[in-house]
């Protein structure tokens, strides 16, 4: 009663509307900018088991929007770390923490076991993935997007309401659409979007209000102005993945969005006797990395510094979490410089390789 008081003394709440949301299960996926608002405000609300999952590593350049980390977070998994954090915001619902990546082959399961999913992921190929398995097992997906300024909030798959795909029928080409990490973002608009987000799962949960399903509203945080556009269902968007269901779980992850790249492991990279390690990572990202002929190229610098790349050496390109390194050795690729090959573990794990 005391910790839910704020709630149950409202007449559209009440300890009615308190004991549905003990009795609910929201799964969040991606643990980030967004992520982190959404779950803070649902362990507060007392929202009775909460998913995280997400499967990189807490880094310095998230500290700036991503409120649930401290220094102390540095280099663990961002569910677990996330979940030690509302532990102690909340040790009366039950938290689970999913450390792998999501794909086609355990989203499905997944999904199953709650009743809202909503999306905190910065990149094409999960929303994809995370809007045709909701469809699928007909879970209602609250959805939100930033970019530098500005943000957009809607509600998917509710009440045969519309879809992400009815909204973007298919994924961008790689390299179209920035992200968070090539462009920039304001600390605070995540929190804004993330908060209204978890406005949405609450109506959702409770009944009340008008949600954003059928609707996306846009918000500018540079002149605080929000407009809210109406968005048709896609009979034949939502059919397509209906039938894709037999199948789903042998789809492919990346839905042409991610670059198809050689890889590498720590292990086989430092067997080579002839390489050139590449750090693609932004200016002042920790950990430090010293090793012998290693080289600092930020990605958004990569392009005009190709100059220093080794020609006559394998080159072994890493970032925090391996994302942009595929994008480097991309870059590489369109340039007709062969032999790379992107890392698959991050930047955190090459240190404890190196410190061994």
């Amino acid at each position: 009663m005391n910790r839910y008081n704020r709630h149950i003394i409202l007449s559209e709440i009440g300890q009615k509307g308190q004991d549905m949301l003990s009795e609910a299960k929201v799964l969040v996926i991606g643990a980030g900018g967004l992520g982190c608002p959404v779950l803070q405000y649902l362990a507060a609300a007392g929202v009775g088991t909460l998913g995280i999952m997400d499967f990189d590593v807490v880094s310095e350049s998230n500290l700036q929007r991503q409120i649930l980390f401290g220094t102390s977070s540095l280099g663990f998994n961002k569910a677990i770390a996330a979940k030690d954090r509302l532990e102690d915001l909340n040790n009366t619902i039950q938290i689970n923490a999913y450390t792998k990546k999501l794909t086609h082959k355990n989203a499905l399961a997944l999904f199953n076991i709650y009743d809202i999913i909503v999306d905190g992921t910065d990149n094409f190929a999960s929303r994809y993935l995370i809007n045709d398995a909701s469809i699928i097992t007909k879970k209602p997906l609250v959805y939100a997007g930033i970019y530098k300024f500005e943000g957009q909030v809607s509600v998917f798959n509710y009440q045969e309401g519309p879809s992400y795909r009815c909204l973007f029928p298919s994924p961008p080409k790689e390299g179209e659409v920035p992200n968070c990490s090539d462009v920039g973002v304001l600390g605070v608009l995540p929190g804004i979007i993330g908060t209204m987000q978890a406005n949405e799962v609450l109506k959702l949960i409770l009944g009340i209000g008008d949600l954003l399903s059928g609707k996306v509203l846009y918000y500018n945080a540079l002149n605080s102005n929000s407009t809210v556009l109406k968005l048709n269902r896609s009979v034949k968007e939502i059919k397509r993945v209906i039938n894709s269901e037999p199948i789903f779980e042998s789809l492919e992850d990346n839905l042409s969005c991610e670059v198809t790249v050689s890889e590498i492991s720590i292990i086989e990279a430092f067997q080579k006797q002839n390489i050139q390690l590449i750090d693609v990572r932004e200016f002042n990202v920790n950990p430090i990395i010293e090793v012998e002929n290693a080289i600092h190229i930020p990605l958004s610098e990569f392009q005009k510094n190709l100059d220093m790349i080794d020609a006559e050496k394998e080159k072994v390109i890493f970032c925090q979490a391996g994302i942009n390194s595929k994008k480097a050795v991309s870059i590489l690729r369109d340039h007709q410089i062969n032999n790379s090959f992107s890392l698959n573990e991050g930047a955190f794990e090459i240190n404890k390789y190196l410190k061994k």
